[in-house]
């Protein structure tokens, strides 16, 4: 695996380990931080977390 590669696979973990925790948060009452921030994190975690996911697929490609 490429250095780069890792780097964004686990880029990608940590922001679906972020999604999963607002998730959960939201679902089961008041969240800590507030519900706007929580639905923030969550807004950027998801896209975060699919682009991190693919672009490390991409770099570790074989040419």
């Amino acid at each position: 695996m490429k250095p780069l590669a890792g780097l964004f696979l686990a880029l990608a973990c940590v922001l679906g380990i972020a999604a999963t925790g607002s998730v959960f948060e939201l679902a089961y009452g008041d969240p800590d931080l507030g519900v706007t921030t929580t639905r923030l994190i969550l807004g950027a975690c998801l896209p975060g977390t699919l682009v991190a996911l693919v672009l490390a697929i991409r770099i570790n490609r074989p040419a």
